[in-house]
Parts: C-alpha cells; structure tokens; sequence
C-alpha cells in the first residue's frame, strides 16, 4: 500500500514536471533549479550557475501559476511556504516577471488545466484573510489605519535592518561600498543642504518617520524643527531620541496628518520624505496646496518620492505590495507629480533620479533583514518576515531595473517672482 502512494506521488510530480516545463519553454537561460515536493529536481540550463533553487514543497502553489491574479498569488504562495527559494531571492524575479507576462491561447489553456488536474485537488490550504480598511481610500481615518498597519508593526522589527537612526528612505553612497549608517547621514546632510537651512529657521518634516531628518537639522544646522507622522510608535521613539539628544528646545513631533495644519506661511523650509507615495493620486494638488500654504514667501520644499518610471503602465490590478506592504500607496510618474507642484503655484527648481542609491539602500536592508531572521521571527512571525523578506528583495530588483525611480524634488514659493535661490548648485557639493 506505501509502495503505491509513493508510485502515485511520483507521477503527479512527472506531470508538475512537464507543467513547469511547458511553462518555462521560452526562458532562456535558466540560471535556477526546481526542486518538487518529492525530491524531484530539475536543474539549470547547461553551463549555467545556479542563483537560486526554487522549492515547490506543496503542489497547491502550482495553481497560482495560472491564475488572473498571478503576482498577489505568486506572492502569496511564498508567505503561507508552498514556495520556497533557496539562495539568491533577488535572482527570482526576472523568472517570475516572465511568468506574470505570460498568456495562453484558449486550447493551451485547457491543455495546461488538464495537466494541473492531475497534480492538484481542488482544496486549498487555510489561509488569514488579506488585510482589509474601513472608510474611503486616503480619508483621514483610512490614512491613518493603513499607516498604524504598516508603521506600527514593531520599532524593535525595523531596528533590525534600519540604521541606527532609523531612517526608512533612501541612502546617499558617494561609492558603492559604503555602509548604511555611512550613507544615510550623508542623505540627512545632502538634504540639508539642498534646502540651505541656516540657523533660527522654521523646518517643518511632512512625514517624519522616527524623526531622523529633524533630529540632525537641529542639531547640525541649527533650525527649529517640527515633525509630524501619523504613526504612535514612529511618535514615541522620536519624542525619545529628542529628549536623549537634548534637543526638546528644538524639535518636537506631533501625531498628525498634513491636511490637519492649518499654519499659514509659518516655515522656512519644509522637507517630506518617502511620504508623497501615501497622498494618492486625487490627492496630489490638496497635498501641494496645503504645503505652499505652510511656506513663507521664499520659502523651499524638498519632496522625495517613489515614481513609476514614465514608460511603464500603471498596473491594472492590486500588486503584492498594495495588499500586503503599503496599502493604498499610488506611485505615479515624476510628470504627474510636478504637474501639480506647479499647479498648486510652486515653481520647479531641480529633480535628481537617485535610482541606483535606493537599490544599494534596499541591498543593504535586506541583507540585514536576512542576517536577523531568526529574531525578526521572534518580534513579528514568520509570515510578516516573509512578507517584508519579499518586499524587500522586489524593490531593490525593481529599482535596478528601472521600472521604479527615486526623485528628490527641489520647489520655491516664489516672492514676487524672486526665488532667492543661488545662480549655481555649487555649494551643494
């Protein structure tokens, strides 16, 4: 009886055998193996370094390999285990960016279901549900559940791959080499200095994160810094680091949401980093209208964003990442957003793609993520970590690849026409 359940379980991992094959007909060249529930592999390509192993250790995961909404999917079968990938994570995604784009004539279709058939039941394994909001996309009250959803998973979590002042955006490397902590204070002095902050002025942080930005600004420039942030534990680790600094006479954060200041022409400066992707799209003009309001006539904004790189659609369905990591989050092309920069009344005076640094930043994290796994099992289990592991991975290959791009945005508020800005850029470098 054992003897025919293994004859069996042998030929329904032929058959995955010969799905995965048809499949993957066009890749070429194959730098990974496969290897079945079973034991049964496939290897690389002839004279191919393998980058990675792919395990199907549930043949249930094979279904996600046909079905409409194949990236949520694909993804959802490395999280709940019936994938698994064994070396380089990153070297997964031109193979599963193959897969996504694939499309099969109706015949092929039936022929590639039958096959599927026999290897597959119909029952599927238990998982929790995706994570759903209450209220209209980007209302206060959903902005904010969707921030505690992502933000106030765990400071401790984020400390484990973050630098050591828990900046969660993009690095600035003047080489390759450079280590995080290294790279993220030249991004906190780069910034400053495109913003040409001097001492006594107002600074106001749109999305301060764990208060990172305000922290050296006041303390290295001299400003008097306000952040604002949406999410309780981003709020409480801040408020910490200022009163150890000593810097309470100077900075201060508040848990709010920018449509709530109603401040008119108060700072000198404001700076919003990583935080335009959460304003959405219809957003936009609100978001830049209120920000020229704060600023006094002179005064400058730099905006850091993620843009979708202008060749490319927008999706037409929910990615793994708008489920599972950044709920409602909307990149739109550079074009969109300075579009309504300008309409709003600023007037546009550079824009740097900072592309490749938010690639070697997103390495670096997920290269300590990976080196702490163990731990950031023990503070958020083992499905946030494969979550976030993914992400991870996704982004830094996405940013690689050009598909996304990184944009540090400088605007003024012009005064009667006069920018007060320099003739060159020279003293930013």
């Amino acid at each position: 009886m054992a003897e025919n359940a293994r004859s069996s379980r042998d030929e329904g991992a032929l058959t995955a055998l010969r799905f995965l094959r048809e499949l993957l007909a066009g890749y070429h060249p194959r730098d990974f193996a496969i290897e079945l529930w079973d034991g049964t592999e496939w290897g690389p390509d002839r004279g191919q370094f393998r980058r990675f192993t792919w395990k199907i250790n549930d043949p249930q995961g094979l279904r996600t390999l046909m079905r409409a909404t194949r990236e949520i999917s694909l993804g959802e079968a490395y999280i709940y285990k019936e994938f698994d990938i064994d070396g380089d994570l990153q070297a997964v995604f031109p193979m599963a960016e193959y897969l996504l784009g694939r499309s099969w004539s109706l015949r092929e279709k039936l022929r590639l279901a039958r096959l599927l058939a026999r290897v597959v039941s119909q029952s599927s394994r238990p998982r929790i549900a995706r994570p759903q909001f209450d209220g209209r996309c980007h209302s206060l009250g959903r902005d904010r559940e969707v921030a505690g959803y992502h933000y106030d998973v765990s400071n401790d979590f984020y400390g484990l791959w973050l630098d050591k002042n828990m900046i969660y955006s993009c690095a600035y490397f003047h080489t390759p080499d450079e280590d995080l902590d290294t790279a993220q204070q030249q991004k906190l002095d780069y910034i400053c200095r495109k913003l040409r902050l001097k001492p006594g002025e107002r600074l106001l942080d749109i999305g301060c994160g764990w208060g990172g930005l305000i922290r050296y600004a006041a303390s290295k420039y001299g400003v008097q810094a306000r952040g604002i942030t949406l999410s309780h534990r981003q709020l409480e680790f801040a408020e910490w680091c200022i009163q150890q600094q000593g810097l309470s006479g100077q900075c201060d954060v508040r848990l709010l949401d920018y449509r709530e200041l109603a401040e008119s022409g108060v700072y000198d400066k404001l700076a919003s980093i990583g935080m335009v992707e959460h304003v959405g799209e219809s957003n936009l003009h609100e978001y830049f209208a209120r920000a020229f309001q704060l600023l006094r006539p002179g005064g400058v904004f730099l905006n850091a964003g993620i843009g979708r790189a202008g060749n490319r659609a927008a999706p037409e369905q929910p990615t793994f990442t708008d489920v599972y990591v950044f709920p409602d989050g909307e990149l739109v092309p550079i074009a969109t957003t300075l579009k309504a920069a300008e309409e709003s009344g600023f007037e546009v005076r550079d824009v740097e793609n900072l592309r490749e640094h938010y690639a070697l930043t997103l390495c670096h994290w997920l290269r300590r993520l990976e080196a702490n796994a163990n731990k950031a099992r023990e503070l958020v289990g083992d499905l946030k970590y494969r979550i976030w592991h993914l992400y991870l991975a996704g982004s830094a290959h996405y940013f690689r690849t050009a598909k996304l791009d990184l944009y540090q945005t400088l605007l003024v508020k012009t005064d009667g026409g006069e920018s007060g800005m320099p003739l060159t850029r020279a003293d930013w470098y």
